[in-house]
């Protein structure tokens, strides 16, 4: 017998290689057609696994994240055998569950186009309906290999060859589909049901490698139910509207030129005056939360680098090359080494810390060119970067103070639903220093987030490679999220620099560093911003905040008077005397997404007013000149300005 503890802390007592379906099904009858795996001492397996040893056990259905990623995974096994039994000389490589979905990757001579997405979905429905039965196969390496190479299915073949020697293989097969996979998977095709779609087809290289060949792949979503899948090609849709990219060009802001500068921003005139009030705005907010401005140089020695462990672990994505005296200098990727010179410049003291060094650093990083995305991925961005220098005693204030700091900015911003992660060490061979120096800062990052009641999600394995972090997630106005703001509490790197302050005591000891941005960086940030508010941007923010047209020329001179009026009180204002009509001219500046249109004619001259429409509004509303030029300059107003 077994004993299988349960969420609710009972437990059961069953027979030696009882399944996780009989446990759902003794629970509750609903239960078990819910089911779709089981958590056996937190390590997800399918529900027919035999459990032979007491354990803790959850069973996962589709209301779990776990859950809805098998589901998933289960899904793009489907889709591999709808286009196998379609076409048949396709080859399958690999289809992953992501984040909203799924993808496969097939080698086919023939172009899939979007008119055989029905098609694909028609077999994928009839062969849930047909409920094929999804068992796991285990195959020794060798076995597995002459198994595939019998299907001619090359690309499988190579995957096994590529495992260690006498590794066991697991395989899962579905009706007359077989497929290499570790699973685990939901027990039938029945399980997945029917609210799937294929979204996309795009080209992808061979294990993600250039000088691979191109395959075909697939993207697709999967949901618990129709209407979860509604919900979210709804946001598709609304998505596609609000694109950045699309709405970068018709606000004029910027634009990239993928053959002389791939991944970088090539800002406009109105484009970067949104990114100079960004700068300004965070630049305020932190001068009054006692940070000290600073500026390192882009190109160092690449020694810092390799002192820091950044070299080790990413310096295939750093630039850098040989001068004629033969070093090494590197385009920095990020901006903490500099920030550990400034603070060896001169001895320091218990007194001086907690110091916050504050940097706008332009920084560098090869990504690859297929995961280049606008504003939102790209090779060369700004950092809206901090390092706080503290002792181990004032950690965890200066951790709880830069979290106010990241709610209330993002407040400002419009954002209020705000996720937090905790993101625990990497392998081993990702990260550097002691086991006890990580539990250390693991321990003080969840203990005052605890005991300042800050709920937070563990994200195992995803912290940096010298320290744990908090990773900031907020939601935008149709429901995406989007990591920003990190907090990485650091005693690594100030050990690998030397740098050290004089205690009470006289003696020399070694502070905490921690790394922290709020944005993320201004290029990212800009982007979710324009996407959340689709384009319509506060009236602070926005590169222009009104526009003064005349019915007819006549009133050319009342406009001009009009718009030097709002320059004067500090507004971005530009006047639109072109020979056209008013409705052409309004329908122009609203597509370029300008919060504010004065309009005026002969009624507005002779009463000294203005005609005004708001973007977004079909209502006109008439104000006098003078009371309308202290509201638009109250509304423009940064928020928590401090002078």
């Amino acid at each position: 017998m077994v004993k299988i503890k349960l969420p609710d802390g009972s437990i059961l007592e069953e027979k030696d290689g009882v399944s996780g379906l009989e446990i759902a099904n003794k629970i509750s009858l609903s239960l078990g057609k819910a089911a779709l795996a089981v958590s056996v001492n937190d390590k997800l397996q399918d529900l027919t696994a035999p459990i032979t040893t007491d354990s803790t056990v959850t069973i996962i259905t589709a209301k779990d994240k776990d859950g809805l990623h098998i589901l998933r995974h289960s899904c793009s096994h489907i889709m591999a055998e709808a286009v196998q039994e379609l076409w048949p000389d396709t080859q399958v490589t690999i289809g992953p569950a992501i984040e909203n979905g799924f993808y496969y990757d097939f080698a086919r001579k023939e172009p899939f186009t979007t008119d055989d997405f029905a098609k694909i979905e028609a077999k994928m429905h009839e062969i849930v309906k047909r409920d094929e039965k999804i068992e796991r196969i285990v195959m020794p390496r060798e076995e597995a290999i002459e198994f595939f190479k019998a299907k001619g299915e090359h690309y499988k073949v190579e995957i096994i060859e590529d495992l260690p020697e006498g590794e066991i293989i697991s395989l899962y097969r579905q009706g007359n589909y077989t497929d290499l996979c570790r699973g685990p998977h939901v027990p039938s095709t029945s399980k997945v049901g029917d609210a799937f779609k294929i979204t996309k087809v795009a080209g992808a290289y061979w294990r993600g490698d250039a000088k691979n060949e191109m395959l075909q792949r697939l993207y697709a979503t999967a949901w618990a139910n129709k209407k979860d899948l509604d919900a979210y090609l709804t946001m598709l849709e609304e998505a596609a509207k609000r694109d950045h990219r699309k709405l970068g060009k018709e606000m004029d802001l910027f634009h990239f030129e993928p053959e002389y500068a791939p991944g970088a921003v090539f800002w406009h005139d109105k484009g970067f005056r949104v990114y100079r009030k960004l700068i300004e705005y965070m630049r305020n907010r932190q001068e009054h939360n006692g940070y000290i401005e600073i500026e390192t140089p882009r190109i160092m020695d690449r020694v810092l680098w390799e002192t820091s462990g950044h070299w080790d672990k990413y310096g295939a994505h750093n630039y850098s090359g040989q001068t004629e005296d033969n070093r090494m200098f590197c385009v920095k990727p990020m901006n903490c080494p500099g920030s550990l010179l400034v603070y060896k410049q001169g001895i320091k003291s218990y007194r001086d810390l907690p110091l916050r060094l504050a940097e706008f650093g332009k920084v560098n990083r090869y990504e690859a060119s297929g995961s280049l995305m606008g504003l939102m991925r790209v090779r060369e961005f700004t950092q809206d970067d901090a390092h706080i220098f503290c002792t181990p005693e004032q950690m965890e204030e200066e951790c709880i103070n830069t979290m106010k700091l990241i709610f209330d900015i993002y407040k400002d911003f419009g954002f209020e639903n705000i996720k937090i992660y905790l993101s625990t060490r990497p392998d081993s061979i990702y990260r550097i220093g002691s086991d006890e120096i990580w539990d250390l800062c693991e321990n003080s990052l969840a203990n005052a987030l605890k005991k300042h009641g800050y709920a937070y999600e563990i994200n195992p394995g995803e912290g940096a490679f010298y320290g744990p972090k908090l990773e900031f997630i907020l939601k935008d106005a149709i429901g995406r999220e989007w990591q920003c703001g990190t907090i990485q509490v650091d005693m690594n790197l100030p050990e690998r620099f030397d740098i050290s302050y004089i205690g009470e005591d006289g003696e020399k000891h070694r502070p905490v560093m921690l790394h922290r941005a709020l944005f993320g960086s201004i290029e990212r940030f800009l982007g979710i911003l324009i996407e959340n508010h689709a384009g319509k941007l506060p009236l602070w923010l926005s590169p222009l905040q009104a526009v003064v047209a005349p019915i007819v020329s006549e009133f050319d001179e009342y406009a001009e008077e009009v718009a030097a009026a709002l320059d004067k009180a500090g507004l971005k204002v530009e006047t639109d005397l072109r020979n056209e009509k008013i409705n052409y001219k309004v329908r122009e500046h609203s597509l370029a997404k300008v919060p504010v249109i004065v309009v005026v004619g002969a009624k507005e001259k002779e009463n000294r007013t203005v005609t005004i429409r708001r973007l977004g509004s079909e209502k006109q509303e008439v104000m006098q000149l003078e009371e309308f030029v202290a509201k638009m300059q109250t509304d423009a107003e940064m928020p928590h300005r401090f002078e």
